[in-house]
């Protein structure tokens, strides 16, 4: 069997889009070893057909942080055997291509954002610099590229010249699991929204939305924030401080399929990233598809690739802006409308058929064919 490592700079425990590549090129007859890194609270990696290697750092966070991590992964891969090289984001992009064209092995390269414009390099001149030098150096030569939207491949394009293939954030279809409320600690009798997330960061407009909740006077709804991130200490003081402990619930990190469960038994999912950067404006979170994948209706922000798919299939609504007490009246009066959220979730349930991993995989089998034949 040819072996392909793909590396992420991520835990590898929550990452939804790298596991279905993994899925996918095992189904395709490769052997896979992703490569990632631990944290102190990496979640186990359990149920994968393919192997894992995560990475202990000696540093976690800013410019040491990345430079151990790809000089690791340099030595790692260039003194592994493999057939292939796919490298997630740019910041995995250097040692993987530098492999690459000293073994002469192929390498499939997935941009799963703008990376050059996240919010956390924004006013930090000398980081988004060596960043930006580095896509600069190897983007253009790069042949088997693949991205999550139409809008970034876009502005990939237009900049370096390069193909880009599309694949979206789309997880498989699934069954939706029978799960009560019940067994997840919830009062059957409220009405239920979820924020789902593998960062719950900064603008991704969620302590706008757990402030909304004091504004909130009804005492049926319920608020689901799943996952963790840099924001989440400000929430827990938001919560405490305007004591919303049966308003707010917060489950924390969870794996994958503890993700669907809460998701599933939802009545609206929510996805409030705001447009402060050309990242966030142009972004398709994994998200959005998670919830038409379990028959939701959606409330969004009005960003580009967001709201094309929410007027495409006519399933949720769009807030014009993220003032607390705008979004606990656009929100409550959407909660208590069975009527609309009834059409939302069908229609929602018509997208999921065609919004789902066994379509679009076809476009990633051809770039894998393409580059490793």
């Amino acid at each position: 069997m040819k072996k392909i490592i793909v590396s992420v700079i991520n835990d590898l425990s929550t990452d939804q889009r790298v596991h279905r590549h993994c899925d996918t090129l095992v189904k395709k007859g490769y052997e896979v070893l992703l490569v990632g890194r631990q944290w102190r609270d990496s979640l186990p990696i359990e149920g994968r057909n393919y192997s894992t290697k995560r990475m202990r750092l000696l540093f976690n966070k800013g410019a040491l942080f990345y430079a151990e991590y790809n000089i690791r992964l340099f030595f790692f891969l260039l003194f592994t055997k493999a057939h292939g090289y796919f490298s997630n984001d740019l910041d995995t992009l250097l040692p993987n291509f530098l492999c690459s064209i000293i073994k002469r092995k192929p390498l499939i390269y997935d941009s799963h954002e703008y990376f050059t414009e996240v919010p956390e390099l924004q006013n930090r001149k000398f980081p988004r610099g060596v960043w930006i030098a580095i896509e600069k150096l190897i983007f253009p030569k790069l042949k088997n590229v693949i991205t999550v939207n139409t809008s970034i491949a876009n502005i990939y394009q237009s900049n370096y010249a390069v193909s880009m293939a599309v694949v979206r954030n789309v997880p498989l279809s699934r069954n939706i699991p029978k799960v009560s409320r019940e067994e997840l600690g919830i009062d059957p009798n409220k009405k239920v929204m979820i924020l789902q997330g593998a960062g719950i960061n900064k603008d991704r407009g969620v302590e706008e939305l757990v402030e909304a909740m004091w504004y909130i006077h009804s005492n049926d709804i319920l608020l689901i924030i799943v996952g963790t991130g840099d924001v989440m200490e400000k929430i827990d003081e938001l919560v405490w401080r305007h004591a919303l402990e049966k308003k707010v619930m917060l489950t924390g990190k969870l794996p994958m399929e503890d993700v669907v469960k809460y998701t599933s038994i939802a009545d609206l999912g929510i996805t409030l990233d705001k447009d402060t950067n050309l990242n966030y404006r142009y972004s398709l979170p994994n998200k959005l598809f998670d919830y038409i994948q379990c028959g939701l209706p959606v409330f969004a922000t009005n960003l580009v690739e967001v709201k094309r798919i929410i007027d495409q299939y006519e399933l949720g609504e769009v807030a014009s802006h993220l003032e607390a007490s705008y979004l606990a009246k656009k929100l409550e009066e959407l909660m208590h409308d069975d009527e609309k959220l009834a059409r939302y979730r069908a229609n929602s349930v018509k997208a999921s058929l065609e919004l789902n991993w066994e379509n679009e995989k076809v476009v990633l089998e051809q770039v894998i064919d393409n580059a490793y034949h």
